[in-house]
């Protein structure tokens, strides 16, 4: 996700500062940001001219200091609370006055987030859908002290990405996720219950209900670790067990089937 929001920023004109925790992860993330623009010109959207600027406009760097006085953030880190409200502490000290500071959570309150940094009016949601360079939806997220000067700015800042955005409160699981993954939770229990089979649950989601990919499929692209994830988050927000993990979703985890990434989900990915 975070070389998807740099590479789009990038293509837009913006100059970009990418922050990684280690110099290999970083190193990563150029190589494939620029294979997507490679990707982009082979299919004529983008000119051989426009990827090299692009490209050329972002800075891989280990830390938020390495490009001080900032005036926008987005962060992209792991769903983890205590990870992100670390993150924020180093970019609230490192940000120039003023500077807005958004979150790409799918599913972690924003209001949390903003309680570590010193205005929390200028903390925002801006919950981009994968991939990046290829989904046009960026869910924005209003934090109980987001300013609508904030919002305003973001909703622009949206569009000029090329992006549609569309306003969620800030409630566990906003729109998105609160919709798709009780959904896909719901296809688990299916699943473990012997309803039917893996093949035949996706195909009937994607011939009958006109979803490109199955809820199984998606899983495994999402990554399990991440569903289940937003689902406990969902639970405990909640206190409602219509929310309840499926116990199946929890084991595949357990046993290290997070999907694509890890090369077994519910489907298999093997190595090319």
């Amino acid at each position: 996700m975070g070389n998807g929001i740099a590479h789009v920023f990038a293509l837009k004109g913006f100059e970009v500062t990418l922050v990684e925790a280690k110099k290999e992860l970083a190193d990563k993330a150029l190589a494939a940001i620029a294979k997507n623009l490679d990707r982009q010109v082979a299919k004529n959207l983008i000119t051989a001219a426009d990827k090299d600027a692009a490209y050329a406009r972002i800075k891989p760097a280990l830390s938020p200091k390495e490009a001080p006085g900032f005036q926008f953030a987005v962060e992209a880190v792991s769903e983890r609370m205590d990870l992100k409200k670390a993150v924020f502490r180093d970019l609230d000290a490192a940000a120039a006055p003023g500077a807005i500071l958004a979150s790409n959570t799918s599913s972690l309150p924003i209001t949390e987030i903003a309680s570590v940094v010193k205005d929390p009016t200028k903390v925002i949601g801006m919950h981009f859908m994968n991939p990046v360079p290829v989904m046009k939806l960026v869910e924005v997220i209003r934090g109980l002290q987001t300013s609508d000067e904030t919002y305003k700015a973001v909703h622009e800042l949206s569009l000029n990405l090329g992006k549609t955005p569309a306003m969620a409160k800030d409630f566990p699981g906003f729109i998105s996720n609160r919709v798709l993954m009780p959904m896909i939770n719901e296809a688990v229990f299916c699943l473990m219950e012997g309803v039917s089979t893996k093949e035949d649950i996706d195909t009937i989601m994607k011939l009958g209900m006109a979803h490109p990919m199955g809820p199984l499929q998606l899983a495994d692209y999402i990554g399990l670790d991440v569903c289940l994830a937003i689902m406990e988050v969902l639970h405990q927000g909640y206190c409602d067990s219509k929310y309840r993990p499926c116990p199946l979703l929890r084991q595949m985890v357990q046993a290290g089937r997070l999907g694509v990434k890890s090369g077994a989900g519910f489907y298999e990915y093997p190595k090319k």
